[in-house]
């Protein structure tokens, strides 16, 4: 009847070390570690005390087996499948992910402004309006203070090169276009950087002015679907002045989840934009200013799923570069 026991416990230890990811043949079938029967029932019996987890084995002991085994634990082991990132899980996970990124690339873009404009009229924001301007455009961001700091010592930095706006414009997929902006210190990296990245993906690079034309820049503030509706932006937008309400995009397989995170965008002029942020504040709406301007396009340009992936996959790489701070894209 020990040994019955034993071998119970022994059992129930395999069970236990293969549901948590250790195969039993490690026990089993070890070829530099053979033990006799006997060394292993008292190794594996003495391991019958690590069960702290669920799901009670179904073997049902006999009265004898009761009255020899009453001191011993009732064996448990954790029977249930992994969990798995499932569907829902991975667009939570790539949702975020792009928010990281799209703030990575905000405090890189205003780390670069401070730069140019620390570099051309000094550090003091007193006598220099410029950097002035991205200060407190920055404070409106939310940008770090250490990151405004980290950059004005680095404009003094012995060998740092003037920032340069350049803009590059590229043919995706199904017919659409994409302009890239970029603020960089070195011309022939970035231009050197930005057409790898189209070669390698499919796209390829156009003549300058032959896609511009089909964007028109604005100033946008976007407010997060689930921070206002869209008659409520509507009013404000009409009072402000703003030209239009942009709704956000939608797809077969969203959740309410989904469309809670996405973004209306207040179109409006330069003009009006501080109007449009005043009547926001005044209605208590929370929302987050553009860093200066934003292209949108004339008209949009429907394609296929394949070619959409492709497009954004494009679009991606893209933004993964340093020196890239945006890309727009007419794809609907």
């Amino acid at each position: 009847m020990a040994s019955h026991c034993s071998m119970r416990g022994a059992v129930g230890v395999i069970l236990l070390r293969f549901s948590n990811g250790v195969s039993s043949r490690s026990i089993l079938n070890s070829r530099n570690h053979r033990l006799p029967l006997l060394t292993m029932r008292n190794s594996l019996s003495s391991l019958s005390s690590i069960s702290p987890h669920t799901a009670t084995s179904h073997f049902t002991p006999s009265h004898s087996d009761e009255r020899n085994c009453s001191k011993r634990q009732v064996r448990k082991i954790w029977i249930s499948s992994p969990l798995c990132m499932g569907r829902r899980s991975s667009k939570i996970a790539g949702r975020k992910g792009a928010q990281d990124s799209k703030k990575a690339k905000l405090y890189c873009r205003i780390g670069k402004e401070v730069v140019s404009a620390v570099r051309k009229g000094g550090p003091n924001p007193v006598s220099n309006t410029v950097l002035a301007t991205i200060l407190e455009k920055a404070k409106d961001l939310d940008v770090p203070k250490d990151i405004v700091e980290r950059n004005i010592k680095r404009a003094s930095e012995k060998g740092q090169e003037d920032f340069i706006e350049k803009i590059y414009e590229v043919y995706g997929y199904g017919g659409v276009s994409m302009v890239v902006e970029v603020l960089t210190d070195k011309i022939n990296r970035s231009v050197a950087a930005v057409r790898s990245v189209v070669k390698d993906y499919g796209g390829k690079m156009a003549d300058s002015g032959s896609v511009m034309f089909k964007f028109r820049r604005v100033r946008v503030v976007n407010i997060k679907v689930a921070d206002a509706d869209k008659d409520q932006l509507l009013n404000i937008a009409l009072d402000a002045g703003a030209e239009d309400v942009i709704d956000p995009p939608t797809y077969e397989d969203d959740t309410d989840e989904d469309m809670a995170e996405r973004y209306y965008k207040i179109v409006t002029s330069s003009e009006n934009y501080s109007t449009v942020l005043s009547k926001l504040r005044d209605e208590g709406v929370n929302f987050e200013p553009d860093n200066g301007s934003e292209l949108l396009p004339l008209a949009t340009v429907e394609v296929d799923d394949e070619a959409m992936e492709l497009n954004k996959e494009l679009m991606q790489k893209l933004l993964e570069l340093d020196d890239v701070d945006a890309v727009y894209i007419d794809q609907k």
